[in-house]
């Protein structure tokens, strides 16, 4: 047993600092969205699931780095992501609108104008839509329709389409009047 850390001294130390590094890096990351997440009042699980994605990134690329420090050539590395990235490629080419709601949901955590609770108006030619946000997902955004109904709107039309507030805060703003927000 010995002899094993004796012969991988130099790896283990690496792999040592990597890992510390990495989780000085996360936490930092982590601590600045949630900073960010709590000074533009957004909801709690949208900043984990930023911070999630934070997690994830930082352990793909801990994963590549520990195969360097482990002896791995670049040659190897390059063959393993570019066939990775092949089926990845053909996989989320055929859904290519999941990956674009996920994208566009982590632009709209750092920079969306409306919160939860704001009535807004979607400029859609073919489905103009009047709404109070009820809740923003990963994917989609909760809305409620003056009539009453609940509709799922996909992130990505969101940052496509013309979207203008109507009314800041609207579910408080139920709540003090005692009336119908919509």
């Amino acid at each position: 047993m010995t002899n094993f850390f004796n012969v991988y001294k130099d790896q283990l130390i690496s792999t040592t600092i990597l890992i510390v590094v990495l989780f000085c890096i996360g936490a930092i990351t982590n601590l600045l969205v949630k900073k960010i997440g709590t000074r533009n009042h957004i909801n709690e699980a949208r900043i984990s699931l930023i911070c999630r994605y934070v997690s994830v990134s930082l352990f793909l690329i801990g994963a590549l780095i520990e195969g360097f420090i482990l002896g791995a050539r670049f040659e190897d590395i390059a063959v393993i992501f570019s066939s990775v990235f092949a089926i990845l490629g053909i996989a989320l080419f055929a859904v290519w609108s999941i990956l674009s709601n996920v994208t566009s949901g982590i632009i709209m955590f750092f920079n969306f104008p409306y919160k939860i609770g704001d009535k807004i108006e979607i400029h859609d030619k073919d489905f103009p839509i009047k709404a109070i946000i009820e809740d923003i997902r990963a994917f989609h955004l909760h809305l409620k329709l003056e009539n009453g109904d609940f509709v799922t709107y996909p992130n990505n039309l969101m940052l496509q389409k013309a979207v203008t507030l109507v009314e800041k805060d609207a579910i408080e703003n139920d709540a003090d009047d005692g009336k119908d927000a919509i």
